[in-house]
């Protein structure tokens, strides 16, 4: 199963165009060292919330705009040994290629997911009747659940 690297920051809005373009540069690097897919996703509905919220998670200012983006690996294997690379990349060096938001307030994690579908496979199990749901049949025997 895949692993994926999440990370929420505030960009400042007038930074946006600066912010795609380190981005596409940046995200290159991943995916040469083995990163299978990248998503950088700038926010256009992200709700105050009561108690927290992503605004509060990366203290944005009103001059911000919250980004949240995550790097898809095929495995944590192939994560830990192209992670140890992307920070070696020359390229990845903040000081000659420096960001244009608050590092400080970047938060960021690794996950091993627990339920990966898409919906091509979703679909595919719909029409050929299988499913990984069941439901107790009136003897006690398990069978898939109808949809």
């Amino acid at each position: 199963m895949s692993y994926i690297d999440g990370v929420v920051l505030a960009v400042p809005t007038a930074n946006k165009t600066k912010f795609i373009s380190q981005a596409n540069d940046n995200d290159a690097v991943f995916i040469e060292h083995g990163a299978t897919r990248v998503l950088e996703c700038w926010g256009d509905d992200v709700p105050t919330g009561k108690e927290t919220d992503f605004r509060r998670a990366v203290q944005a200012r009103d001059d911000e705009t919250v980004v949240f983006s995550w790097v898809e690996w095929p495995d944590k294997k192939t994560r830990d040994a192209g992670m140890a690379k992307v920070m070696k990349d020359p390229r990845m060096n903040m000081e000659t290629h420096p960001m244009p938001f608050d590092g400080k307030r970047m938060i960021f994690g690794g996950f091993s997911p627990v339920i990966e579908l898409s919906a091509d496979a979703h679909q595919h199990h719909l029409l050929a009747g299988a499913s990984s749901r069941t439901r107790e049949s009136s003897t006690g025997k398990h069978r898939p659940a109808k949809h």
